[in-house]
């Protein structure tokens, strides 16, 4: 005889009332990974972890690559996209053969901070992908005919993601925090790409991709220790005596007016706005980062809950922290219809005025502790997930202590501690920004809210 059939109402309940939700156990990174964080004679540092939950290895190389010249981001995104398509020992089918034989890949990619190159095989192919990494960091050729291929196909990406509203906001809102400086350089210009030649790339490469401030991390079913001989063997000719080319330092943002930037015949509106805050390293960090959830970090925060769920003026609000060397910021995001536009700017400013006045709760404060220590453990249980996170914070010069001590400092964190980081970080006059649409719609009722200027069009 089955079992009678029980909702989810009824099996939550007994005659006594609903039953407790048990309490979440204690969460923390892995404290115990083993690893070996070090930097090879020519100046790599090396950060190995064995993490042997599959037999995969996870690999992450972050060069510095910043550049004053002003065609230097139309020249490294054509760098990034013919790095792996041969070298003096391999053409772009050999490596690919190669990488196949391990159940390898190798990716690259490039922003105005850095070069990246990505990488995953069999436990048992990790020689392998080091020489095929190896050999295009130190001889990759850039022939002619590649160049001239990935040029042209990088062209028609750029030509469609310029017409893109997140990519126009994007750039609208670094022009007007950072003005001219490097960074904001994000997507080159397509006439920029079409003149690059195989010359300049090569002696880009020549330049900038410098083992001696770079990171390597490594992730997975890996003896570290035996790791590094095996990396210093196969990096033993990447060496300069000078460093990769670091971002200049970014100017700190200081509040100010939002810029409305004109989009005739738009029909939606992004509104980007942005405010400074700490680095991972300060003491206020674990506070502010509890702050953030709560406000609009995560899909319960208060700025979800009233301009999505209540009001519905935004199918996605979102804020998040953007890291940049040793500086950060804290951004909000959000995509609304035109005619809703100004109202949801107005809740959005309202949001960040009430987190101050209005504190989080102890409740508020527990939930996001839980989600915020739940999601750091989440993303470290993968090793593809690790490496991420230990490559985002080798960066700036952290590593496993940093990671695996994170979710004690979120735990030590009093209610009090986040209504203080709210009242500092998230007060409505730090923030600047843009919102990107229709003007001759937008205007009138923006500029009446106030701190609303009108700037050229995108």
């Amino acid at each position: 005889m089955s079992a009678p059939h029980r909702t989810a109402e009824e099996i939550g309940r007994t005659a006594a009332g609903p039953r407790p939700v048990p309490s979440l156990g204690t969460q923390r990174a892995a404290a115990d990974l083993s690893h070996v964080d070090t930097t090879l004679s020519n100046g790599l540092r090396v950060l190995a972890v064995r993490k042997p939950t599959v037999p995969l290895v996870e690999l992450r190389v972050w060069i510095p690559f910043a550049g004053e010249d002003k065609l230097h981001p139309a020249t490294a995104e054509v760098l990034a996209e013919t790095l792996l398509t041969g070298t003096a020992r391999r053409d772009r089918i050999e490596i690919d053969a190669d990488l196949a034989l391990i159940g390898g890949d190798l990716a690259s990619g490039v922003d105005p901070e850095r070069l990246v190159v990505t990488g995953t095989s069999l436990a048992d192919g990790l020689p392998t992908m080091l020489d095929v990494l190896a050999d295009a960091l130190t001889g990759a050729s850039y022939a002619d005919a590649e160049v001239e291929r990935e040029r042209e196909r990088l062209i028609e990406r750029i030509a469609v993601s310029r017409t893109q509203p997140r990519t126009i906001a994007r750039e609208a809102l670094q022009k007007h925090r950072y003005g001219d400086h490097p960074a904001v350089r994000e997507v080159p210009q397509a006439e920029d790409v079409a003149v690059v030649t195989p010359e300049q790339v090569r002696a880009l490469h020549r330049a900038s991709v410098l083992p001696r401030g770079s990171v390597l991390v490594i992730v997975g079913d890996i003896d570290p220790e035996t790791v590094i001989g095996d990396l210093e063997k196969a990096f033993g000719g990447w060496a300069s005596d000078r460093s990769a080319v670091r971002l200049p330092a970014l100017p700190e943002l200081t509040g100010g007016n939002v810029l409305l930037v004109p989009r005739a015949g738009a029909v939606q509106s992004q509104i980007r706005l942005s405010a400074q805050t700490v680095s991972r390293t300060d003491p206020r960090y674990p506070a502010l980062q509890l702050a953030n959830l709560v406000y609009g970090g995560y899909f319960s925060s208060r700025l979800v809950e009233n301009i999505r769920e209540d009001k519905g003026y935004t199918y996605s609000a979102h804020s998040g922290f953007e890291f940049t060397d040793q500086t950060a910021v804290v951004n909000v995001d959000a995509d609304t219809a035109t005619d809703a536009t100004a109202a949801a700017l107005m809740e959005t400013r309202y949001e960040l005025a009430r987190l101050g006045l209005v504190p989080p709760t102890a409740e508020e404060v527990e939930s996001v502790r839980q989600y915020a220590i739940g999601s750091l453990v989440t993303a470290a249980s993968s090793q593809g997930g690790l490496a991420a996170q230990l490559s985002a914070l080798a960066a700036t010069g952290l590593g496993v202590e940093w990671l695996a001590g994170h979710p004690e400092r979120l735990a030590a964190v009093t209610a009090e501690d986040v209504a203080n980081a709210a009242l500092e970080f998230f007060a409505p006059k730090r923030f600047t920004g843009v919102v990107v649409g229709d003007a001759d719609v937008l205007a009138p009722k923006l500029t009446a809210l106030g701190d609303v200027t009108v700037g050229e069009p995108a």
